[in-house]
């Protein structure tokens, strides 16, 4: 017999970056048909920018929190993403989530900006300016890197979105429990990891939104095997965060060594690896899952789907939320 708990936290679907765009505001009406809580739109260089994707797809919905991860510190002006965030938090009041992050050091060097002599000290100036900012308040008239001298926004919203730091290490993390309304975790995000994270973050009563590979079917090895092509990349170093706090994670790293690559990695890692780092399985196994990230401190679980058919996905996704069968 299915499971139908209610959910302690917020199911949320991710709009893949590679989303044919005929699909993509269909893909956004039917996450909120489905009754998905939130939609994440993503910013990677090269693809599609993330204000412009949020706008339409906000204005193509009625009900569904979207959220924006993540803006790079390094690429855009505090002053005017104030601007764009207040103006899409006035049109479509509570209903908008920034997340606001370092930014790929690699990404930014391409796209002709320098990488700053201190990360966190940008982060943490760029974070206070946009939450003062969208508070109708001054922004920091001398900072190190961020000035925004006599600028205070006319239009402001009266629901103000809540800005989370999407960053993974300790420094980082703790930073967003100064600065911001919480935190946004990349995937994989791990029961063990959002925990691990929490106590970086060294408040209670922040967000956490978290990120991770999801597949659901009703033969659940067939999602396991769908998922795995998503973990190829985190067996590389940037991710040692997430894995530090699994207790295999000493395993996880020699069998990485043991491969050639990421992709012959993901496809001999054992399946209980697997389904601890991605949300997968039957729907019951996935419902369980999305609880176990609640239970560590996750306030939102944002389902990234897995496979060649995204909006086919989008609806073996849904079969993971209370009630459905």
């Amino acid at each position: 017999m299915t499971e139908t708990t209610e959910l302690p936290g917020r199911v949320g679907v991710m709009l893949p970056r590679d989303l044919p765009v005929h699909q993509v505001l269909p893909y956004a009406r039917r996450a909120e048909e489905l009754g998905f809580d939130e939609l994440w739109v993503v910013e990677d260089l090269g693809w599609r920018g993330g204000i412009a994707q949020a706008a339409s797809v906000l204005a193509a919905t009625g009900r569904i929190t979207v959220g924006l991860g993540i803006l790079p510190a390094g690429a855009r002006n505090a002053c005017f993403a104030a601007m764009e965030l207040a103006t899409l938090a006035q049109l479509h009041p509570g209903r908008l989530t920034a997340g606001v992050g370092h930014g790929m050091r690699e990404w930014m060097e391409q796209a002709g900006g320098a990488w700053p002599a201190s990360p966190l000290t940008l982060l943490r100036e760029y974070a206070s300016a946009l939450r003062a900012l969208l508070r109708g308040q001054d922004g920091p008239a001398d900072g190190r890197y961020v000035r925004c001298h006599g600028v205070r926004l006319t239009e402001t919203p009266e629901v103000v979105p809540p800005v989370l730091l999407g960053v993974r290490g300790p420094r980082s993390q703790a930073l967003a429990g100064q600065v911001a309304d919480g935190l946004l975790l990349a995937e994989p995000a791990a029961p063990a990891y959002v925990a691990a994270s929490l106590r970086h973050l060294g408040r209670t009563g922040a967000e956490v939104v978290t990120y991770d590979v999801a597949a659901v079917d009703e033969d659940g090895e067939a999602a396991v095997a769908r998922v795995r092509a998503g973990l190829a990349a985190i067996g590389e170093p940037d991710w040692a965060p997430h894995i530090d706090p699994l207790p295999f994670a000493a395993e996880f790293r020699a069998h990485r060594a043991a491969c050639a690559d990421g992709a012959q990695f993901a496809r001999s890692m054992p399946a209980e690896w697997v389904r601890a780092l991605a949300v997968t399985g039957t729907p019951d196994q996935a419902r369980a899952a999305i609880a176990a990230r609640h239970a560590a401190g996750a306030t939102c679980v944002v389902l990234a789907p897995a496979g060649p058919d995204p909006l086919g996905a989008l609806k073996s996704l849904a079969l993971a939320l209370p009630g459905r069968a």
